[in-house]
Formats: structure tokens, sequence, C-alpha cells
């Protein structure tokens, strides 16, 4: 099942926010298949972002951390149409434009899920639900894929 990822969780990995959020998000990252895993061209820009503003990493740093997160995944880039669907979304909707470009992307992609925090858990767009993985009870269809993910090797 093909998973996008919204800027938080990969903020959390890098050590923005608490350490619970931290291991939650280590071992979403550790579970998930690499090839499954969609990461938009919006996440990695918001990221390097945070990386500056709240973690305080200077530019190089910052971008080198991008750098490693796009070797390792590959980013997904926006098109005129996604653009656009992200625009009708945003109308519709009444989203960011930015975290509807995230949503058009996944769905572009074709992903079943896309793990945001910030985004109304369970919204679906086009197929596409949002799902948060910090929330106290997961989503049905992320606690399904979880549950059917092998544990990575200690």
């Amino acid at each position: 099942m093909k998973v996008a990822l919204d800027t938080n969780v990969l903020a959390y990995v890098e050590g923005v926010g608490d350490e619970q959020r931290r291991a939650q998000a280590e071992r979403l990252i550790t579970l998930l298949s690499i090839n499954e895993v969609v990461l938009p061209t919006q996440v990695a820009g918001e990221l390097y972002n945070v990386l500056r503003r709240k973690k305080g990493l200077e530019r190089a740093e910052a971008a080198a951390v991008i750098m490693r997160w796009s070797d390792f995944y590959g980013l997904t880039p926006h098109t005129t149409q996604t653009f656009n669907d992200a625009l009708a979304l945003a109308a519709a909707h009444d989203q960011q434009i930015w975290d509807a470009l995230i949503l058009s992307i996944a769905v572009a992609s074709g992903c079943a899920l896309l793990l945001s925090e910030d985004m109304q858990d369970g919204f679906v767009y086009r197929g596409v639900t949002v799902a948060n993985p910090f929330a106290e009870r997961l989503h049905p269809l992320l606690a399904s894929l979880l549950d059917t993910l092998p544990e990575s090797p200690a």
C-alpha cells in the first residue's frame, strides 16, 4: 500500500518535538517499505523551513538533511494538474493550499494513505485517507497496515 508522508513525520524523526513523537515516527519510518513511500517535494521544502526555524540548523545542515531524505525516498514533484487539483481542493474544503498540494500529489501517486498530524484525521479525498499516525487511536486503515507489516529487527 502506497503511503505519503507529511512534514511532521519527518520533523519528529529529525528531533523536532518531544521524544515520544520521535520514537513513534522512527518506528513508523522503519516499518514502511521504501518503495511504498511517497515524499512530495512540498514536504521536503516545508521540512527545510522547520529544520531552520524550529531546530536552528544552518542552511547547509538543513539542506543536507533534505538531500538525505530525498536520496532515501526520492521526491515526487507537483505538476500543473496536481496544483490545479490542490486549488480546487483548497477552495472546496477550506484547506491550506500547501496541505492540499501534498494531498493532491498523494492522489496522483496512487497512495491509499497520507500520514499527517496536521490535516483532518479520517478525511478522504479521491481515495486517499488522511491518518494521524500519532493519534491515541489510529485510523483503522493505518492500524490495519501496521498490523500487516513485519516488525523491524531490533
